[in-house]
């Protein structure tokens, strides 16, 4: 699998911090897992975290932070990528759900041990206005701890409208 960014895209060199974060993605607090965005452009994002460290990550079990909990960090990545999007086309971000997650590979049993902050990367291969499929890595100190694939699935109007008349 390979993130690499189309040519005719050059990324945004401007690094969002935690604030922006929580105030554009559905979590917030200690569920925030990401500390920065290092990078993005109209297909890719590039995050960087380190709470995967923190002995309060509420991702943890039984004291230790089970490497699949990547997918969250990878879906938070998502998750600021559609919020860039929509602010780039000056419409309001819509509520994805993750779908599914397939070809998942996991390098590491934990993250939690890790000493190196976490580099998550999204590239997003398709989507339209219902969907969209993501390629994710994280790796630290240049070693890949997980790597998948994740569907998206948005929120429509007609759901959201349902739900409020409901």
């Amino acid at each position: 699998m390979s993130l690499t960014r189309p040519p005719s895209h050059p990324p945004c060199a401007v690094r969002l911090q935690r604030r922006w974060l929580e105030q554009h993605i559905p979590h917030q607090g200690r569920m925030c897992l990401l500390d920065e965005v290092l990078g993005w452009d109209l297909t890719q994002i590039r995050c960087r975290a380190t709470t995967h460290r923190r002995a309060d990550n509420p991702l943890r079990g039984r004291g230790q932070l089970a490497a699949v909990a990547g997918i969250e960090y990878a879906g938070q990545a998502m998750a600021a990528h559609g919020a860039l999007m929509a602010g780039l086309l000056h419409q309001p971000a819509r509520t994805g759900y993750l779908a599914s997650v397939r070809n998942l590979l996991l390098a590491v049993t934990r993250l939690d041990d890790l000493d190196g902050d976490l580099e998550i990367r999204a590239l997003r291969l398709a989507g339209d206005e219902a969907t969209a499929l993501y390629e994710f890595t994280l790796q630290s100190r240049d070693q890949e701890l997980l790597r998948g694939r994740a569907g998206i699935v948005f929120e429509t109007h007609q759901s959201a409208a349902g739900e409020a008349g409901a």
